[in-house]
């Protein structure tokens, strides 16, 4: 259908007073505030388990490594939701106000005594009752939920404000974009691990955790300042059924033959630009083929059964999803190395930690990886890349993914040597039998393996995102970018589980775990050698699927400008309605 000149200008007006980088404002505050509230907490709540609780600390890792896991895996749902039901801009607003609730109540957590264990200041403290911990895990579930409808949309929801293909100079505002975006909340991050961890150490729980709600109540309130400003790009209310789709006819069509390449038995669309299915994959080709035109097609050239005969886009929205996963799962080993952090936090309790005349807070060290992410994103987007145009090369999205991957194993490496220091200085010390005591090494030593965590984050991590933000079309983002914090979530319950393996198998008669509540008398060196050479067979994995994937660019447009009119012709239909 096409649109009359009074249409294309009221469509064009409509462009005009939508979007645009007045609106990142309202969507970055919210996002930024919502990690400033949380992954402080996700720090420091290794400290609070140990020391309102009574938690061990392998114990207190693994329900930590739970949380994060399950803040990961729902983003996967609310992507869905927001791709194929009710869209961005609502997935966002109901995770944002999801979040608060949880966060008021792990406020409650601190503020009501009988919620916690009584204190407690000898070797043997009570433990928490059922009701107590199910009061605490209620919280954890609600922020995991609430985490789940922003993580996912609030990138691709910025996306959607600034992307414009028909600017020359598009690519590049993206790609840059997706390194300042990562920025901002690396900022954010850091600001978190600094700032409010040590007002949480210093002024306690109930005051510590107050200010996140308070935070997070003016995240929500700037993001629905906003909201008259957005653009709202409408969901593909049948993407799950799609998908299901090509499943079933693929089953249905197993038998058939493949016709040529160039042959006209694709199943398209008038007006698309897909008119062919890809080589990868090719057994879902069968999905799209033309068996009988008078049985398989109606007098509008539409499909009479669609769970027999569906589109090429169709085939290739679900060849995408399949084609990624290979090389997502790459990421579950970085994800799990850069999660172990939490006995990190413990290890510098155990370390001298005044710097410059400061005591510097042992949750306050991990700001070392956020402070090296960001520093380093500043330098490759306004140095390193404006250089590499220049004799027009540049580093692809597989090489920066694959040499995070090889920072990670020079990370645990390096994290193994430290805490074998540690732990040496410490027996040397008198303290094999003192888990609380100092040793005179400085808590610097861990900054090495902090920066070089926060290296490979920023070379993979990055990465990761603009490779399947790519790879998808725009009606899938935010499934894209939710591929991403799934994968963290399989990282999380990944450590999880080489924690409990490595705590429980480690135990020999007369001898302590490797992941011993007593630092000093266990071997947390070699847990982090474990760590290493898992990477080092991750890395190896990673170049195997990288090379079977081939090139990122067989599907260079996905029907976007046909999409993007039918969503303007709707919105000018509207308007015309509501005039009437």
């Amino acid at each position: 259908m096409e649109m009359s000149m009074e249409q294309k200008k009221a469509t064009e007006q409509v462009v005009r007073k939508k979007g645009g980088y007045r609106t990142m404002p309202f969507i970055i505050a919210n996002e930024t505030f919502e990690k400033v509230a949380n992954f402080g907490l996700h720090v420091n709540m290794i400290l609070y388990m140990l020391q309102e609780y009574h938690l061990d600390p392998s114990t207190a890792a693994i329900i930590i490594f739970l949380w994060n896991a399950l803040s990961n895996f729902i983003p996967i749902f609310g992507a869905f939701l927001s791709d194929s039901c009710v869209g961005r801009f609502r997935v966002i607003a109901w995770g944002t106000f999801i979040d608060l609730v949880g966060l008021v109540v792990l406020w409650l957590t601190a503020i009501i005594r009988h919620a916690r264990p009584q204190e407690c200041h000898v070797e043997t403290c009570p433990s928490p009752t059922g009701s107590q911990l199910m009061f605490l895990f209620s919280s954890l579930i609600l922020m995991a939920f609430g985490a789940g409808g922003i993580r996912p949309c609030s990138l691709a929801f910025a996306a959607d404000q600034i992307n414009n293909p028909e600017n020359p100079r598009n690519e590049r505002v993206m790609k840059s974009f997706f390194n300042w975006y990562y920025v901002s909340v690396g900022f954010s991050i850091m600001v978190s691990v600094i700032f409010l961890v040590y007002i949480q150490v210093k002024a306690g729980w109930v005051v510590g955790f107050g200010i996140p709600v308070g935070l997070m109540s003016f995240s929500a309130i700037m993001f629905l300042l906003g909201s008259y400003m957005y653009v709202k790009v409408k969901p593909n209310k049948s993407l799950l059924t799609s998908l299901a789709q090509v499943i079933v006819a693929t089953w249905k069509n197993r038998h058939s033959t493949l016709p040529p390449k160039n042959s006209d038995l694709w199943y398209f669309h008038n007006g698309s630009n897909l008119v062919q299915p890809t080589d990868k994959a090719r057994f879902l080709n069968k999905a799209c083929i033309i068996k009988n035109r008078e049985k398989d097609l109606d007098s509008n050239g539409m499909a009479v059964d669609p769970w027999n005969l569906c589109t090429v886009r169709q085939v290739e929205e679900l060849k995408v999803i399949i084609k990624v996963l290979p090389i997502w799962s790459t990421g579950i080993i970085l994800a799990t190395a850069i999660n172990q952090q939490s006995f990190a936090v413990v290890q510098a309790g155990t370390m001298d930690r005044v710097v410059f005349n400061l005591n510097i807070p042992q949750t306050s060290f991990g700001a070392f990886t956020i402070i090296t992410l960001t520093l380093w994103i500043a330098i490759y987007d306004r140095i390193i890349v404006p250089l590499l145009l220049i004799y027009k090369k540049g580093l692809t999205v597989k090489q920066r993914m694959g040499i995070g991957l090889v920072i990670s194993c020079l990370a645990n490496i390096v994290a193994a040597l430290v805490e074998k220091k540690r732990r040496n200085a410490a027996i040397r010390e008198g303290f094999m039998n003192n888990p609380n005591g100092v040793v005179n090494m400085s808590a610097m030593w861990l900054v090495p393996q902090y920066s070089l965590f926060g290296l490979a984050e920023a070379f993979n991590a990055i990465g990761q995102i603009e490779f399947y933000y790519t790879q998808f079309p725009k009606t899938m983002s935010s499934i894209a970018i939710a591929l991403f914090t799934l994968g963290f979530g399989m990282g999380n319950l990944v450590a999880s589980i080489i924690v409990k393996v490595v705590k429980d198998g480690t135990v020999r008669p007369g001898e302590e775990s490797w992941l011993s509540s007593n630092l000093n008398r266990g071997h947390y060196d070699y847990y982090y050698a474990l760590l290493f050479i898992l990477s080092l067979v991750n890395l190896f994995y990673y170049f195997i699927c990288s090379r079977a994937y081939g090139s990122t660019e067989d599907i260079q447009i996905w029907d976007e400008e046909v999409d993007t009119k039918l969503e303007l012709e709707r919105d000018v239909t509207q308007n015309e309605e509501e005039k009437k």
